[in-house]
């Protein structure tokens, strides 16, 4: 069982705010670089990258392509790569990604669930009429599905 409490700072939130908000309605996405502890994950930085569903949706070959932006994220191997070294040269771990739900709740959906890897924490912020509105971490159980992590240190 995997650790259900990620800490971060008040900026790394904002950091996923901005950004969930900047790309409204499209969903955006980024990495969360960080350690794993005994005591759960703590966030060191967030990077905001590129939403590249549009070029990368062929190697989704379960999901429509006809799905936009706007209720799918990708990212780009080559970004997933380097932030992987960086993380790496520092003795960091990527821990999670973050995404947003453009006018929906801060569920994972099928979507999201089918293609989550075990050790990430999934941030997900809601974001209505282009306000962020609810943020919540997500990490999957023994069989694949997802469960509520705390995320502590929001003030």
């Amino acid at each position: 069982m995997n650790s259900r409490v990620i800490n971060l700072l008040p900026q790394h939130l904002q950091t996923i705010y901005t950004h969930a908000e900047s790309t409204y309605p499209e969903e955006c996405c980024g990495l969360i670089l960080g350690h794993l502890g005994r005591e759960g994950k703590t966030v060191i930085e967030v990077i905001p990258t590129e939403n590249a569903w549009n070029t990368q949706a062929d190697e989704f070959p379960d999901e429509h392509t006809l799905q936009s932006t706007r209720r799918r994220y990708a990212i780009a191997p080559q970004v997933m790569l380097q932030a992987q070294k960086a993380a790496r040269d520092r003795n960091w771990n990527i821990i999670g990604i973050y995404h947003s739900h453009p006018d929906n709740s801060a569920t994972p959906s099928e979507c999201d669930r089918r293609y989550a890897w075990a050790e990430y924490s999934y941030i997900i912020v809601s974001v209505l009429n282009g306000k962020a509105a609810k943020v919540q971490s997500w990490i999957l159980d023994d069989h694949h599905q997802f469960q509520p992590e705390l995320i502590e240190n929001i003030i």
